[in-house]
Order: structure tokens, then sequence, then C-alpha cells
């Protein structure tokens, strides 16, 4: 049960570290293209009004799906002022405390990000510019929070905890930390 977990984790972490690169790669493309086209050819501008509602969406997915990035990483903020005085069962017992605060507040979340989603999916609304539903937005905070359920969930049960085992992956290169 344990490997089958662990595989779920390792699996849904590839797919949202190029799910969040691919998408802010996109992002980047579309947004200096749209500043190229306004810079060089004004006449059609009004034709790529499209590009700034299609880049917000785009830093709404990135952020939730980076979230869980950080999260698994140990790239979330850490005051450390009491921590480095803390004996490792006080730290042991705070990082369990984080956890289960972290995993209840996640999955509330999802509850809330899930019920806006529904209730804008019932609307009706579009986006008025993209003309794509506008709950596409809505489900982003469902997909993030649900990720950070799922890693503090791994967490609680030692599992992927850069702090206690600091995550050492090829695609977070040499730099510190």
């Amino acid at each position: 049960m344990r490997r089958a977990f662990e595989s779920v984790i390792a699996a849904w972490s590839v797919i949202q570290r190029y799910a969040a690169a691919i998408v802010m790669i996109a992002m980047t493309a579309l947004y200096a293209f749209n500043v190229l086209v306004r810079a060089l050819f004004p006449q059609f501008a009004a034709h790529l009004a499209w590009i700034d509602e299609g880049a917000r969406y785009m830093m709404v997915w990135i952020v939730f799906l980076a979230a869980g990035v950080a999260l698994e990483t140990g790239r979330h903020v850490l005051i450390d002022l009491l921590w480095q005085r803390w004996s490792e069962r006080t730290r042991r017992a705070v990082f369990a405390l984080i956890d289960v605060v972290g995993l209840a507040f996640s999955i509330y979340m999802v509850a809330l990000a899930i019920q806006l989603t529904l209730f804008i999916a019932r609307s009706g609304q579009i986006s008025p510019t993209l003309g794509i539903p506008a709950y596409v937005l809505y489900i982003a905070p469902a997909v993030g929070f649900a990720s950070l359920a799922l890693l503090y969930l791994a967490r609680l049960f030692g599992m992927r905890d850069a702090r206690r085992k600091p995550v050492v992956a090829e695609w977070l290169g040499t730099g510190g930390s």
C-alpha cells in the first residue's frame, strides 16, 4: 500500500512540475508575442486582447501547481529562529502539527474550491475574450489544494519530507537551498 501511495505521489509530482513549467513557458511566450505585436503592429493589437485574459488564467494555474512543487521540495517559508534551538523531538512534534493543520486546511479549501467551481459552472459564465467556461479558472485552486493535501499526508507518513531529508533530484540542479 505504501509503495503504491509513493508511486502515485511520484507520478503526480512529475505531472505537476512539467505542467507548471509548460504553462509558464506558454504564458511567457504569449505575453512576449503580445508585447511585440503591440509595439511593432499596433493595428493588430485589438485582435490579441484574449492574450491578457489567457495570461491571467495561466498565472493562476501556475501558482496553484507550483504550491505543491514548493511544498515537496521544501521551498515554502520556514522561520527558523526557534527551530534551530529546538530538540529533535520538539521539531518532529511541530512538524507533525504543521502537517496536520496543513492537511486539514487543504481539504477544507478543496471543498470550498469545488463548491465555487460548481457554482460558476451552473451560472454558465463564459470568459469575455477567450470564450471558454469561466469555471476552468476555478478548478485550479481545487487541484492545487488537493495536491497540497496529498503531500501533507505523505509527509505525515514520512514520505517526501524535505525538512528531514532534502529532496535530491536532477531537475532541481546543483543550486543550494
